[in-house]
């Protein structure tokens, strides 16, 4: 391994994957359709509405996102290659994956 504990990245992995499903089991009713009603909702509340939807749904596609970036996180753990820069093999910095636990190039190669 390149020096960092694994343990701790794991758990700070796994912390960040909880987090987000509960973010996005919370903002469910947000996303779900807005109803057509005119009785219930006026024009502008209903596009109000639908704005409100759009950015939930575009969260949930980030945090979809970053959750997908983190399974590939703990597979690379499970291989005993996170921490390794996907590009030259050269170990990624502590500080680094501690800003972006999923970060898969060192700084040089980011660059």
């Amino acid at each position: 391994m390149s020096g960092i504990d694994v343990g701790h990245f794991r758990a700070l992995l796994e912390a960040r994957r909880e987090e987000l499903r509960a973010l996005s089991a919370s903002a469910k009713e947000a996303r779900k359709p807005v109803e057509l009603d005119q009785q219930s909702i006026g024009r502008l509340s209903r596009q109000d509405a639908l704005q409100q939807q759009a950015m939930a749904k575009a969260q949930d596609s980030r945090r979809a996102a970053e959750l997908r970036k983190i399974e590939a996180a703990f597979k690379r753990l499970d291989e005993g290659e996170y921490g390794y820069c996907v590009e030259c093999g050269e170990a990624i910095a502590p500080k680094r994956l501690k800003i972006d636990l999923t970060a898969t190039r060192c700084a040089a190669c980011a660059a």
